[in-house]
């Protein structure tokens, strides 16, 4: 009797370790999948204007970090992501966010990196050098340029 004690035990812990492996990566998924969506993004007031012009774009059907979050690996989306929506909701909570939103240069840069990175068969025999930044010349792409004026919060420029 004491043996079979012994054998069961000597398996409890490795298999609730695989379980709580199993829940905590199912969680983090699905944590990832809801914070990528533009729903979760516009919960915030001050993006509903980018979620809007996002909704009336020709990539209206991505989820809002298929373009504003590094896909190179697991491993380089997980504590950008981190580290942007905890500074987002900081920022959000405890100072005045411009009505403007514009995007700093790490952000350009990843945006960038996911537009080549979907659209590299079209433009292998573009010239990626005539502007920094796609949206140089595709300025109304990711998001149309203009709002309604009955739906702006501000000048757009």
């Amino acid at each position: 009797m004491a043996g079979n004690n012994r054998r069961c035990g000597k398996w409890f812990l490795p298999v609730m370790a695989f379980l709580a492996g199993i829940v905590v990566i199912t969680g983090a998924n699905l944590a990832l999948d809801a914070t990528d969506s533009a729903a979760f993004c516009g919960s915030c007031h001050v993006m509903s204007e980018a979620v809007w012009t996002h909704s009336q774009s020709v990539h209206a059907k991505l989820a809002c970090n298929e373009c504003h979050i590094p896909h190179d690996s697991l491993a380089a989306k997980l504590p950008y992501k981190t580290i942007v929506g905890i500074n987002d909701v900081a920022v959000n909570s405890f100072s005045n966010v411009d009505d403007n939103i514009r995007a700093n240069e790490k952000t350009r840069s990843i945006v960038r990196d996911n537009c080549v990175r979907c659209h590299y068969s079209t433009i292998k025999e573009v010239n990626m050098e005539a502007k920094e930044q796609c949206t140089g010349c595709h300025r109304s792409v990711p998001h149309i340029n203009k709002l309604p004026i009955a739906k702006r919060r501000s000048a757009d420029v």
